[in-house]
C-alpha cells in the first residue's frame, strides 16, 4: 500500500488535532501567502505605479470574484465529493470525479474569457458604478484584458490544487501554491519597476506564475506514483457527477458572486455618497471630483487586509474538509463533530487577532500600501482607512465561527443549507445596508454595513448548525447502539 493511500486512511482513524494541523498548516500557508501575495501586489502598484491604480484594482476586484466564483464552484466541489468517495473506500468513483472536473474547468474557463473579453467594457462601467475616472477605469481594462487570456488557467490550477488536498497531498498543494507566490513575487517588480510596464506587468506576472504551476500539477496527475491520477476512461462527461459537483460547489459560487456584486455596491455607494456624510475624513466640497475614486481605492486596500485574514480562516476550513468529508462518508459522526469544533476555535483565534490589529493599528496597515507624503491622493486614502478600518471590523471575531458553519454543511453534502448560508451575508443583509447606510451616513454606512451584516449572518449560522449538530449526535448515537 502506498504511501499516499496510507496518508488517506488515516483520516478515519489518526487523532483530529494531528490530523487538523497537517492538513490545515499547509492550507494556511498557501492561503495566507496567496493573499500576502495580493497585499504585496497592491503594494508595488501604490508605489509604481499611484493611487489611482490602486482604485483601478478595486473596480476589477468584483469581476475577478465572479471568474474565480466558476473555478470555485468545480474546485470544492469536486474535492469534498472526492473526499467523501474515497470515505466510502471507492476510488474509481474519486478518479471519474477528477477527470469530470477538468472538463467542466476547460469548459468553464474558455467561455469566461470569451465573454469577459468581448463585453469588458460593459462590465467594467456596470461594476463601478458608471462613476468611475476614465483614469481609474483606463487602468482597469489594462489589468484586466491581461488576467481573463489567463483564464483557462486560473481554473485549472485552482480546481487541481483543491483535488490534491482532497486526496491525501496537502503538502504538495502548498508547495504548488507558495511556488506560483514566490514567483509573482519576484516577477511584480521586475515587470513594473524594471521593464516598466505598469499594472500590465502585474497581470503578467500573475499569469505566468501560474502557468508554470499548472505544468508541475499536470505532471503529478500523471505520474504513476499519484495516488489519484488522470485516466482517459474519466475525460467523459458525466450528468450525475457533474450534477453533484455543482450542487455542492454551488455554495462558493454564490458566495462569490454575490461577493462581487456586493462589492459593486460598496463602490457605487463610495462614489456616491463618499465625501457627504457628517462623519467622512474628507468631504467632496474640499476635494473635488476625485473624492469618490479616493474612497474607493482606500476600500480597496481595506479590502486586501480583511482578506487575508478571512483566507487563514479559509485555511483551516480547507484543512477540515477532507477530515470531515472522508469521516462522514465513513460514517465516523463523532470525528466529524471534533473536527468542527476545533476548526471553529482556530478560525475565531485568527479573526480576534485580525480585530485587534485593524482596530489598533489601522493607520500602520495603510501606509503599508502608500505613501501619504507623495500625493494628496495617497494621503486621503490613508486617512480614510484609517477611520474605516476598525469599524469595517467592529464584530470580526464572530467571523471565524461564521466561516467554518457556512462550509461545514457544504461538506458534508448539504448543499441547499450551504448555498443559502453563502447568501445571507451578502444579500439578505448587506445589501440592503448599502442601499440605506451611505444615503444617511456618506462612507460612514458604508462602513457600518459590514458589521451589522456580519452580526446578523452569525446568527443565522448558529440557528442552523446547533440543529444539524445535535442531528449528527443523534445519528452516532444510533450507530453505536446498531453495533
Amino acid at each position: 500500500m502506498s504511501k499516499t493511500q496510507n496518508n488517506t486512511i488515516s483520516l478515519g482513524t489518526d487523532p483530529i488535532g494531528k490530523l487538523l494541523a497537517r492538513y490545515a498548516i499547509p492550507a494556511i500557508i498557501a492561503m495566507a501567502s496567496s493573499s500576502l501575495y495580493h497585499i504585496i501586489d497592491s503594494i508595488f502598484i501604490g508605489h509604481g505605479v499611484g493611487g489611482a491604480a490602486i482604485a483601478g484594482m478595486a473596480v476589477t476586484l468584483p469581476i475577478m470574484n465572479i471568474a474565480s466564483a466558476f473555478g470555485a464552484m468545480v474546485g470544492v466541489g469536486a474535492a469534498a465529493r472526492i473526499s467523501i468517495r474515497l470515505g466510502e473506500g471507492n476510488k474509481r468513483a474519486a478518479e471519474h470525479i477528477l477527470g469530470n472536473a477538468v472538463l467542466l474547468n476547460l469548459t468553464l474557463g474558455i467561455s469566461i474569457m470569451l465573454i469577459f473579453l468581448f463585453f469588458l467594457d460593459p462590465i467594467l462601467l456596470f461594476f463601478s458604478g458608471g462613476d468611475a475616472s476614465p483614469e481609474t477605469l483606463d487602468y482597469a481594462r489594462k489589468f484586466m484584458r491581461i488576467i481573463m487570456f489567463g483564464n483557462i488557467v486560473t481554473h485549472l490550477y485552482l480546481g487541481l490544487n483543491e483535488q490534491l488536498r482532497a486526496s491525501g497531498y496537502p503538502q504538495k498543494a502548498m508547495f504548488i501554491m507558495l511556488t506560483s507566490i514566490a514567483l509573482c513575487t519576484i516577477l511584480n517588480p521586475l515587470f513594473i519597476f524594471v521593464f516598466e510596464w505598469g499594472i500590465e506587468g502585474s497581470a503578467w506576472a500573475t499569469v505566468i506564475s501560474q502557468s508554470i504551476c499548472l505544468a508541475i500539477q499536470l505532471r503529478h496527475y500523471t505520474s504513476k506514483e499519484s495516488f489519484l491520477r488522470f485516466k482517459r476512461s474519466s475525460f467523459k462527461f458525466n450528468k450525475r457527477i457533474i450534477g453533484a459537483i455543482i450542487s455542492i460547489g454551488m455554495a462558493p459560487f454564490i458566495l462569490n458572486v454575490c461577493a462581487s456584486f456586493v462589492t459593486r455596491f460598496m463602490n457605487t455607494a463610495l462614489l456616491e455618497y463618499g465625501g457627504h456624510g457628517a462623519d467622512d475624513v474628507i468631504s467632496a466640497a474640499t476635494f473635488g471630483s476625485e473624492v469618490g475614486d479616493v474612497y474607493v481605492g482606500a476600500y480597496g486596500i481595506m479590502n486586501r487586509v480583511i482578506l487575508l485574514f478571512i483566507m487563514v480562516g479559509q485555511g483551516f476550513n480547507q484543512g477540515m474538509q477532507p477530515i470531515v468529508g472522508f469521516n462522514y462518508g465513513a460514517k465516523q459522526y463523532g470525528r466529524v463533530l471534533k473536527a468542527l469544533k476545533y476548526t471553529i476555535f482556530c478560525a475565531t483565534t485568527v479573526t480576534t487577532i485580525a480585530f485587534l490589529i485593524g482596530f489598533f493599528f489601522p493607520r500602520e496597515v495603510a501606509a503599508l500600501f502608500v505613501d501619504a507624503s507623495t500625493s494628496h491622493i495617497d494621503q486621503a486614502m490613508v486617512e480614510i482607512v484609517t477611520q474605516g478600518l476598525g469599524v469595517a471590523m467592529m464584530v470580526f471575531p464572530l467571523v471565524g465561527f461564521q466561516i467554518v458553519a457556512g462550509s461545514f454543511f457544504q461538506y458534508i453534502g448539504r448543499a441547499p443549507l450551504a448555498m443559502f448560508l453563502s447568501a445571507t451575508r451578502q444579500l439578505l443583509f448587506l445589501l440592503p445596508m448599502l442601499l440605506i447606510l451611505p444615503k444617511q451616513f456618506g462612507a460612514m454606512g458604508a462602513w457600518m454595513s459590514m458589521p451589522i451584516a456580519d452580526a446578523c449572518s452569525v446568527v443565522v449560522a448558529g440557528t442552523l448548525l446547533y440543529f444539524q449538530i445535535r442531528k449528527l449526535r443523534r445519528m452516532e448515537h444510533n450507530m453505536h447502539f446498531s453495533h
